[in-house]
């Protein structure tokens, strides 16, 4: 029999591989579904490329790819013999415990074993050898087999090898000297000191600077001034600002180019005005815990919104499957109930399983649609939301039973696909779910590309007027977004008494030192937050064209079209001025039928006067202008980074040029620059440049572009997009469109093909619009470049087939719910409103709700109506 098994595998010997160090072995879950090896066929892992595949998707991986041998995993989980006195008898198992995974927690207790078997199988006919098989085997095929069985699960070897285990203490936290430079942080309104950018900012720790990261192709975005700064002082610290808690701060060593500890951080910040001692006495709630006393000070909140003490009823089947909590990661599970309650995603990705399964990749595991297309069928197929059996049966087929329990579907292979190479949500720590929706819609704008696109439910036009205070002219702007935020105006209570003897009690018992009052929630009306939406908002740097000069301004926001599906997010949090993360106690009368037409903006109207269509003056600070005569009078080239292109066969003035115009940045980026311009008709012309007194080529064709002077876009951005094969004229519409940032500008690209008229009439983009440059380092506001670099910008196809306009009448569907002091921590749960009855959604808990508590709500979604 040793004989014929080894002649039986000789043939497939070359695909059996042992797994090195690095491969993940999916052991534990199917690629394309949720079964595992507790599952009734058990999984397939594959011994050459170590994916798991369940018994309804092997056969595809094996006629794709070839594969023949896949190892079997099964695990049987069985009740334990009693004895006379009634105890369990712990009982030898049969082989190796050998799959490192969990038991499902409903039966890892006393009463319960489990039993793991492994088969090596052979495909097409499925031939199965049991295993161990030490003396019939090959000895390749042995070591290949025990490799696999004793390797960790690739989600727990991902768990070992993660950012947070890893981080070291910085070799420059204890000796780190702090400049006594009187800098104070403010709690919000952070903006990177060089550019425009309000998000992925870092706060340098020696001399309190605030600049951006740099920029992730995952949805973080930065133009990396944080690293110049660095470049330019050796300051090696930065921790980045919005994610400060009790519990510590990311904090990013640029000398040793890691993630690094600081045991000193609290002092450190303490320096700059931040107080993360006060954040610990106010204590924060930790998602994996219980609902204890000692972690939820807002005890009513917990229990009201998960309808505690309510017999609620257990809901099965389709549609009704819950998500569950791999650890602080129910931000995740919320959002993505309620994405796949609304028809445009389940056709976008159930709809086309068989398709998308059919062309997706080798490596399934990190592909957008494949997982996409997994969830949702995993949440809507009811394959793992079946009712247990009845009472009297559950002796007779209590191993049925086990499988067929409502145990929900664990994202552990979705989570690490949406999060890979997100500096937050790729942690085990608490997220923000409104971060996290707009992070997906941005993956899903990417990944849709010549295919429909779900989100485009989501997108709508903002209509932005700014008038000049001075000479009440006006200007209109659109911008694209896909979320309204709504104040929550505190002083518009209706229980505004209440609230003042509240307050006035509570400073009074700490006075006193004795037990604080009752909490008491501010009852706001939403009405009053809509008005507080169409407010006007004070606008000081904004730039008058019709004065061309700053003057103050005031900017109002309408809707220029409604979208089909509106998301609105309740602005509950806030930091105090002591820094400590403040959530607004209150309870909002949240409508299910809402009527926002009378808030879509007009345009101009009879009567208003437009500000003119000019852009602010050239502004150059002194030390610019020392570098413009440098450039003028004396241009600085490396030759020897020229030489080097040169010896590549490219003509030397064209050389010479890119070296010059990139900055003397070096080869490499010099190479981008040529194969940008390779095309143009003096490409091997000579360098030629004016006196400083003399007329000139514009700023951007002397190198300037590379710098924050004028809104050209860097070089060295449209070099790295030009190098993907994308034209350049694209390229820098795309840079200018996202306040050149580069994963913003290049899902730009994707979403706004080029147009061959475009093309035409687009001018050069080597030399540079003198009146598109304003100060630098300036908060100036004009009306002239007025979108926010937050939202994708307009452009001619924007009023197009994605904006799907319509009335502004909805009816509200889903809402997403916070239970904590921070978006940091605490717990989210979801409401779903399905065949007419709300559902809640806790975690793998999904029961028909007695009490929804919609005016507690964080995010709620809204369906447009008929417009019959």
């Amino acid at each position: 029999m040793a004989a014929d098994l080894g002649e039986l595998l000789v043939p497939y010997m070359p695909t059996i591989r042992v797994p090195r160090t690095g491969d993940r072995v999916f052991k534990s879950e199917c690629a394309f579904s949720y079964d595992s090896p507790e599952s009734e066929g058990g999984l397939y892992v594959c011994m050459n490329t170590f994916l798991g595949f369940g018994r309804e998707h092997v056969e595809r991986h094996y006629r794709k790819t070839g594969q023949s041998v896949y190892m079997l995993l099964k695990r049987h989980v069985k009740e334990k013999a009693t004895g006379a006195a009634g105890g369990a008898i712990s009982r030898r198992r049969n082989g190796r415990v050998f799959l490192d995974l969990e038991l499902n927690r409903d039966f890892n207790g006393d009463e319960y074993e489990c039993e793991d078997e492994a088969k090596l199988v052979i495909f097409p006919d499925h031939f199965e050898i049991p295993l161990p098989n030490i003396e019939e085997l090959p000895a390749l095929v042995t070591i290949a087999c025990d490799a696999a069985l004793n390797a960790a699960s690739a989600y727990k070897k991902q768990e070992s090898d993660s950012w947070d285990e890893e981080i070291q203490v910085s070799k420059h936290a204890r000796s780190l000297r702090q400049q006594d430079n009187g800098v104070r942080i403010p709690p919000s309104g952070w903006k990177c000191q060089k550019c425009e950018m309000r998000e992925n900012l870092w706060l340098n720790l020696t001399d309190g600077a605030v600049l951006c990261g740099k920029w992730f192709f995952d949805g973080a975005g930065g133009n990396g001034h944080a690293l110049d700064h660095y470049k330019d002082t050796n300051f090696p610290l930065a921790v980045k600002l919005d994610n400060i808690t009790a519990d510590g701060a990311d904090i990013y060593s640029f000398d040793e180019e890691e993630a690094v500890l600081d045991p000193h951080i609290s002092e450190h910040l303490q320096h700059f005005g931040i107080d993360m001692l006060q954040m610990q006495q106010n204590g924060t709630e930790n998602d994996n815990t219980d609902n204890t006393e000692s972690v939820r000070p807002r005890v009513s909140e917990w229990e009201v919104i998960q309808e505690s003490g309510m017999k609620l009823k257990e809901v099965y089947g389709s549609g009704f499957t819950g998500i569950k909590n791999l650890g602080n990661s129910c931000y995740l599970g919320t959002t993505m109930q309620v994405l796949f309650s609304i028809p445009e995603f389940q056709r976008a990705y159930v709809g086309n399983l068989q398709r998308i399964y059919d062309y997706s990749p080798l490596d399934p595991t990190t592909d957008f649609s494949t997982q996409m297309a997994k969830l949702g069928h995993g949440l809507l197929s009811g394959l793992y939301s079946k009712p247990p059996m009845k009472s009297e049966l559950i002796e007779q087929v209590m191993r049925e039973e086990y499988k067929h329990q409502s145990k929900g579907i664990s994202p552990k292979m979705f989570k690490a696909m949406v999060s890979k190479g997100h500096p937050e949500f790729s942690s085990n720590r608490q997220q923000d779910a409104h971060e996290f929706f707009l992070h997906l819609i941005n993956l899903v704008e990417r990944n849709s590309a010549g295919s429909e696109n779900p989100s485009d439910v989501f997108r709508y036009l903002v209509e932005e007027r700014v008038q000049c205070c001075q000479t009440q002219k006006v200007c209109y702007n659109q911008k694209v977004d896909y979320l309204m935020q709504l104040p929550a105006p505190m002083e518009a209570a209706s229980n505004r008494e209440e609230l003042i003897a509240y307050e006035a009690k509570r400073r009074e018992a700490e006075e006193n030192m004795r037990a604080p009052p009752e909490p008491v929630r501010a009852r706001i009306p939403f009405t009053a937050c809509l008005q507080a939406f169409t407010e006007p908002e004070n606008v000081p740097d904004f730039w008058s064209s019709a004065l061309q000069a700053k003057s103050a301004g005031v900017k109002t926001s309408r809707f220029a079209s409604f979208p089909e599906y509106l998301v609105v997010q309740i602005k509950k949090f806030t930091f105090g001025v002591d820094w400590v993360p403040k959530k607004l106690d209150l309870s909002i009368d949240v409508p299910d039928f809402l009527d926002l037409s009378r808030l879509r903006g007009t345009g101009l109207q009879a009567g208003e006067e437009e500000l003119p269509d000019l852009t602010p003056p050239i502004v150059l600070p002194e030390d610019t202008r020392v570098v413009a005569f440098c450039l003028f009078s004396a241009p600085d080239i490396d030759e020897s980074a020229a030489m080097q292109l040169a010896e590549m066969g490219f003509p030397l003035e064209a050389c010479r040029k890119a070296v010059y115009y990139t900055g003397n940045m070096g080869p490499e980026m010099a190479f981008n620059w040529i194969i940008a311009h390779m095309e143009e008709p003096d490409f091997a012309e000579p360098l030629a440049l004016p006196s400083f007194m003399e007329p000139g080529p514009s700023m951007a064709s002397l190198g300037l572009a590379a710098t924050p002077l004028d809104n050209q876009p860097p070089e060295e951005s449209i070099a790295i997009l030009t190098s993907m094969g994308f034209p350049r004229r694209h390229t820098v519409q795309a840079l200018k469109a996202t306040n050149n940032n580069l994963e913003r500008a290049l899902d730009w690209i994707f979403t706004h093909p080029e147009r061959e008229e475009e093309e035409e009439e687009e001018p050069s983009d080597d030399l540079l619009d003198m009146s598109d440059i304003m100060e630098p380092n300036d908060n100036t506001f004009s009306n002239a470049n007025t979108n926010s670099h937050s939202t994708l910008s307009p452009d001619q196809d924007a009023s197009g087939p994605r904006i799907k306009d319509g009335p502004g009448r909805y009816e509200l569907f889903a809402f997403i719910s916070h239970m904590g002091a921070s978006t940091m921590s605490g717990r989210y749960v979801c409401h779903i409103k399905k065949e007419g009855r709300w559902v809640i959604f806790n975690d793998h808990k999904v029961c028909l709700s007695e009490r929804p508590p919609k005016d507690l709500g964080y995010i709620y979604f809204y369906r447009r109506l008929s417009s019959c």
